[in-house]
């Protein structure tokens, strides 16, 4: 760890003293920072998980239902059921602020008359076919939840790393530097006021030595 090269003064000492006592005082607020998104993090990352696992179990049935369905049924007649009419949801995105970090919320919805419906009549279509659209539409909010889960997780991640690193520079990096010099200053302070004590003996010897010199010569 290279050390500050610092000028030996006491108004020097007090600049570090001071950068110290902010280094420290950030180092608090990001470990503080750090836990608290860490425990943001794992409540998220349960969350999708348990998501997750409902999501995959239902698209597995819905995949299940749709093989079924293909297999009951001709390829021109799911293509002319599934491709119109068509019908459109709407997502509407805005943001979130977790801990200075800015992370999405989707909020997706369908049109009130076909929320939970088919797009098609159910004269030529199979009973699999209806289930598999009818159990993918409803699953459609589970998966914008899902992405956003997955994307607020995401960016938790990086700003615990970020911090992580901010923390880990200031008690391995800046604090050590600071700490060290203030030492060097105490350290040359203390020697240049022992310098001086010294001197200043000095110079009460010799003052003396020449009183006593005086004083002999007067009473020769």
């Amino acid at each position: 760890m290279a050390e500050i090269q610092v000028n030996p003064t006491r108004m020097e000492m007090k600049k570090l003293q001071g950068r110290l006592a902010t280094a420290r005082r950030g180092h608090k607020l990001l470990k503080d920072k750090r836990d608290e998104l860490m425990k943001q993090f794992l409540d998220i990352v349960r969350a999708n998980k348990e998501l997750r696992e409902s999501v995959e179990a239902r698209l597995a049935a819905v995949h299940d239902s749709m093989s079924l369905a293909a297999a009951l049924s001709s390829r021109k007649m799911l293509e002319e059921a599934l491709i119109l009419p068509k019908r459109e949801g709407v997502l509407e995105v805005s943001s979130q602020n977790r801990m200075s970090v800015e992370v999405p919320v989707f909020r997706f919805t369908l049109p009130e008359n076909g929320a939970a419906g088919c797009n098609y009549g159910f004269a030529f279509t199979s009973g699999e076919l209806d289930d598999a659209v009818v159990s993918l539409s409803a699953l459609l909010p589970d998966l914008v939840r899902l992405a956003e889960l997955e994307k607020t997780a995401q960016m938790l991640a990086e700003e615990i790393e970020k911090t992580r690193r901010r923390v880990n520079a200031l008690e391995y990096i800046m604090i050590p530097r600071y700490q060290s010099g203030i030492r060097s200053i105490k350290m040359k302070l203390d020697e240049n006021e022992r310098g001086n004590a010294v001197r200043l003996m000095k110079v009460k010897d010799m003052a003396l030595a020449r009183e006593r010199e005086a004083a002999r010569r007067r009473q020769a």
